[in-house]
């Protein structure tokens, strides 16, 4: 099975939003306007067969309240310097105190990549305008 699409992330400004994902570094997919209440843009992160969408009329759900959303990367050092490099406002590389997987927010917070380097243990997070939040995880 091949995921396609995550689903909406909820954003106030679409335009604004629009040209963060693009700074990103995802494809424009699609951006189509049916009517002033309808807007569908999609964004698909490079190397991603997983798209997002942002838009007018696509979501119920307020503007930031998307959290926990994952890209992976094989290289989360190289990830956050490309971040930087493009203007991103991202957190320094840091693991879990307790284990393999981060807790929610910032608990827990260790800062450099895991011991050992072992996959899914590092990470970096970012957040879009609107608040919504994501994670980089370093799959090796």
């Amino acid at each position: 099975m091949v995921v396609r699409r995550l689903g909406p992330v909820a954003v106030s400004d679409v335009d604004k939003a629009k040209d963060f994902y693009q700074a990103l570094g995802f494809h424009l997919d699609i951006d189509h306007i049916s009517s002033d209440e309808f807007r569908v843009v999609q964004l698909t992160p490079p190397g991603s067969d997983c798209s997002i969408i942002i838009g007018v009329g696509v979501t119920t759900a307020d503007p930031g309240s998307v959290q926990g959303l994952h890209l992976v990367v094989p290289d989360i050092e190289a990830a956050r310097k490309e971040l930087v490099s493009r203007g991103i406002d991202v957190s320094e590389v840091f693991h879990d105190a307790g284990g393999i997987f981060h807790h929610a927010g910032s608990t827990a917070r260790v800062s450099g990549v895991m011991p050992g380097r072992p996959s899914n243990g590092s990470f970096v997070s970012f957040s879009d305008p609107d608040g919504n939040g994501w994670f980089v995880q370093e799959v090796r």
